[in-house]
């Protein structure tokens, strides 16, 4: 079993600070299904979080709220959904804490402007040939 997350640039996360609620999965058990809380709730309360700090609290409250959340119920057992419900919870707040690259705006290349005027010539030329011939010809 993990004893927490890291999510990529963000700090080790302690499973202290994430709740684990188990119930009555409605997935794959058959009768087995019925008598074991297979299904597991991971949620991390981001206010309450120690681990974070107040920039990443802000980003993360932005994109995903003040509770995250993460749930699995795909396997049979207690503990793989555990880890599966760990799992995605720290993608999910991967996702969150991702910063993303600023654009740079680029200007076209000569060439390229000028193979998009001659194209604009051709296209033109072509719709030209496809006229009625005028009167004076």
């Amino acid at each position: 079993m993990k004893p927490g997350i890291r999510p990529a640039n963000g700090p080790f996360i302690p499973v202290a600070e994430i709740t684990l609620r188990a119930s009555r999965s409605s997935g794959p058990g058959g009768q087995h299904a019925n008598v074991t809380a297979s299904r597991i709730e991971a949620v991390l309360s981001v206010d309450q979080a120690m681990s974070l700090s107040e920039s990443q609290k802000a980003r993360i409250k932005r994109k995903l709220g003040p509770v995250v959340t993460a749930v699995s119920q795909d396997g049979r057992s207690q503990a793989r959904n555990r880890d599966l419900a760990l799992e995605r919870l720290e993608h999910k707040l991967s996702a969150a804490l991702a910063i993303p690259k600023r654009r740079r705006p680029t200007k076209p290349s000569r060439s390229s402007r000028n193979r998009r005027l001659e194209q604009k010539r051709q296209r033109s030329q072509v719709k030209r040939d496809r006229r009625r011939p005028s009167q004076n010809d």
